[in-house]
């Protein structure tokens, strides 16, 4: 997959099979809709192309606020969207000064005299350019044209794909990754670096890896322990891990922890980038009276995690 950082003279993407949009997290109604750009650039012998957003338009916007909660990492993102088999993704660098180009001008200098689009697929209630002035209707008359053909997203694959974002964000602070995992169609991740701890679970037989995110506006499931796989240096294994305030070594909530012990592991990988997998959540953090009961409540969910992942 080629990443575009804007749109310079060198951009040629052949015969280009354009969608437009954030994609955050990079869903199974995600997918379909960029299984259907792939299938049409392949029926035209063209490529397929998302052209997407960076920073998230909501930072740049309403910078004020911070309770933006990002499904995926840029980085996750492009990785999903390699997998899936995407040809091109064009990131363009979104500030206030690109929000106030008009749709006439975003149709005109991007889609097709920057990206010399072929055909555009979009949602039927897509809206851009200033004042969100830009619609299905809009792109329509450019069609009319012929300076492009332009495909609708049925209303109904459009509606999951707003249904399956917000149902996701919420399962996942709730903790429910079954479900979150079934609409992302795989486990979700957090990717970070190893970061040295205060050593706790070392001293009681269960060392972690402490994880600080790459992305500071990455959410993040509800407090407590669930069933990882950790990707380290290319190799995946399975372990445990707490998110939290680690209430029986910590009194006051300073900072939530990401922290994972990974099984029949004995590497010091300070500093390593990692990529965990969150595949259950099996119970809620609690505050023990003294680290001995905390140990023995570690050791059954490791028990109950080693179960897990044997039988899955």
């Amino acid at each position: 997959m080629r990443i575009f950082e804007g749109l310079t003279q060198g951009t040629h993407i052949e015969n280009a099979v354009v969608t437009i949009g954030t994609f955050d997290g990079v869903h199974v109604g995600h997918q379909e809709i960029l299984k259907t750009v792939i299938a049409e650039a392949e029926k035209i012998g063209g490529e397929s192309v998302l052209l997407t957003f960076y920073p998230h338009p909501r930072m740049v916007l309403f910078p004020e606020k911070s309770d933006l909660l990002l499904l995926q990492t840029q980085e996750e993102k492009l990785n999903k969207l390699a997998s899936i088999g995407l040809e091109n993704v064009v990131i363009y660098p979104f500030s206030k000064e690109f929000a106030e180009l008009s749709a006439k001008n975003f149709v005109e200098e991007i889609l097709i005299k920057g990206l010399h689009a072929k055909k555009v697929i979009i949602g039927y209630d897509h809206q851009f350019g200033r004042n969100r002035e830009g619609n299905l209707a809009f792109l329509q008359t450019y069609a009319n044209q012929g300076n492009f053909d332009l495909f609708e997203i049925p209303a109904e694959q459009i509606d999951e794909v707003y249904i399956s974002s917000s149902k996701i964000r919420k399962a996942i602070l709730d903790g429910e990754m079954s479900i979150a995992n079934t609409c992302l169609g795989a486990p979700f991740e957090l990717t970070g670096t190893v970061a040295k701890g205060l050593q706790n679970g070392r001293r009681i037989g269960f060392p972690t890896a402490n994880i600080q995110l790459n992305d500071a506006h990455k959410i993040l499931p509800a407090n407590g322990v669930y069933a990882v796989k950790m990707e380290v240096a290319g190799q995946l294994y399975s372990g445990m891990m707490n998110i939290g305030w680690r209430p029986t070594v910590q009194e006051e909530k300073l900072e939530r922890k990401i922290e994972v012990h990974l099984f029949d592991f004995d590497k010091d990988i300070y500093g390593e980038l990692c990529r965990v997998e969150v595949h259950q959540f099996f119970r809620p953090e609690h505050k023990f009276p003294n680290l001995e009961e905390l140990k023995a409540q570690i050791q059954q969910d490791e028990a109950a995690i080693r179960a897990f992942f044997h039988s899955a």
